[in-house]
């Protein structure tokens, strides 16, 4: 299983020497954009993803919690990004986002909060390059994984095989060592952010979610 490091809890201060190791361990830097409004938190902008840029060449997985998504794709694919995530709950036309991100020539994602199903969302599957199933509330790091989300992340899995899409399946949300057995063989990435940013050595967590089929 690939790993997509949310920096949501790291040490902002001290980026680049907290998680040197881990940025170079993971596989992707997930990026948490939350706008106050669609999620009751405030977190960062492009100035910030930009600056990460400089200390990492890894894929950003930019996931947008933000009401209108598609008022700032730019700003976020100027800042690096090679995957752009928005939730299908947000105050958006959800193909021309799509599209509008696809013009760019990156990655389209949409996401979809706990108590959104799978079915909601069946008829963007054939138009995006990655679905991200949310196993905690969005808005704030270090939640308890919601085990509803293994079968979301089953049924896409199935779907995707049945219709012969090409879509990445992530999960974001209370993966550590614990819980990523359950969803492990359905996704082909899953975000972790606490359990990585607050270990004593970041780098063996992301090794250990690795190692788990």
């Amino acid at each position: 299983m690939k790993v997509s490091l949310s920096i949501l809890t790291a040490d902002f201060a001290n980026m680049e020497s907290s998680l040197k190791e881990a940025l170079s361990s993971t596989d992707y830097v997930h990026m948490d954009i939350m706008d106050g409004e669609f999620v009751p938190n405030i977190s960062i902008g492009p100035a910030f993803v930009k600056s990460i840029r400089k200390i990492t060449d890894k894929p950003f997985d930019t996931h947008l919690m933000i009401l209108h998504p598609q008022n700032y794709i730019k700003q976020f694919v100027d800042a690096g990004s090679q995957y752009i995530t928005f939730h299908v709950e947000a105050d958006c036309d959800v193909l021309k986002t799509i599209d509008l991100i696809h013009s760019y020539n990156i990655g389209a994602g949409i996401s979809i909060k706990p108590k959104t199903k799978v079915e909601e969302i069946k008829e963007y599957l054939p138009y995006v390059d990655m679905v991200l199933v949310m196993s905690v509330e969005p808005g704030f790091g270090g939640q308890s994984f919601m085990m509803d989300s293994i079968e979301k992340v089953e049924e896409l899995y199935k779907l995707r095989k049945e219709n012969h899409y090409s879509y990445l399946i992530n999960i974001d949300g209370g993966i550590k060592d614990t819980t990523a057995p359950y969803i492990a063989k359905y996704v082909d990435l899953a975000v972790s952010g606490s359990y990585v940013c607050n270990a004593d050595n970041p780098k063996e967590r992301i090794d250990i979610l690795h190692a788990i089929k």
